[in-house]
């Protein structure tokens, strides 16, 4: 794709996921905020735009079969995809994390008081992350599923109790938000993720996983919100 300083950084990574590892190492959100340009990111994260770019470009040279895949599949298979890989992941380490930030908070939250905050910050997300999920898996991605079947049988736009696909995705969308700030907060507090001199194994270990929860969770929320919930929206217009 040709990059440009007006190119929204959603679009990069939409087009080859490999863009993520260069955003995030510049805490440039294209995820959440997946609609800003190259330019205006930049200017937040105090780095130069052109110079970026050209980064862009070099990485994208090369292609991303992940991406090319992703890009390819139905929007019933995309959800599918989301619930098992993303979701299930969610739920799978939200166990390990909620105990491990419980036993370094205790035994380390005198010298690093900073770690109360992030094992609060994460149980909420813990508990708002799983209703969330909740409502895609028995809500919007039955009634997208629904949506696409309809297309595909030349019938009419199924019936919803929500009215517009649009209010649920709204709340999604929403709700993405608020977990991406609390996860920032999360980093701001831990220092980027790093493990202090007197930090033990299990400090370590926990941090690590929370480093990875918070990448897995930015990629969750980009198939969503600039995959997705995009082509969910388009979807509805074409009846």
């Amino acid at each position: 794709m040709m990059i440009t300083l007006d190119t929204p950084v959603g679009e990069v990574v939409k087009n080859n996921f490999k863009a993520a590892t260069l955003f995030q190492a510049n805490r440039i959100d294209y995820c959440c905020n997946g609609h800003q340009t190259i330019s205006e990111a930049s200017t937040k994260a105090g780095i130069k735009a052109e110079s970026l770019v050209d980064q862009l470009e070099e990485i994208l040279q090369n292609n991303d079969p992940d991406t090319e895949y992703i890009n390819n599949l139905d929007l019933g298979d995309l959800a599918d995809y989301i619930v098992k890989r993303h979701h299930s992941y969610v739920q799978k380490n939200i166990p390990f994390l909620k105990q491990n930030l419980e036993k370094i908070a205790r035994v380390h939250g005198e010298n690093h008081p900073e770690l109360v905050e992030v094992r609060d910050h994460f149980f909420a997300s813990a508990g708002e992350l799983t209703m969330h999920m909740q409502k895609e898996e028995l809500l919007l991605f039955p009634y997208v599923k629904n949506m696409e079947q309809a297309k595909k049988e030349n019938q009419n736009l199924p019936n919803a109790s929500f009215g517009s696909v649009s209010s649920p995705i709204s709340e999604m969308m929403v709700e993405h938000q608020n977990e991406g700030e609390r996860f920032e907060k999360i980093s701001l507090l831990t220092a980027n993720y790093h493990v202090p001199a007197d930090g033990c194994t299990t400090y370590e270990v926990t941090l690590k996983q929370l480093a990875d929860f918070e990448k897995d969770l930015h990629r969750h929320i980009h198939l969503e919100n600039n995959i997705l919930f995009t082509r969910a929206k388009q979807l509805e217009e074409s009846f």
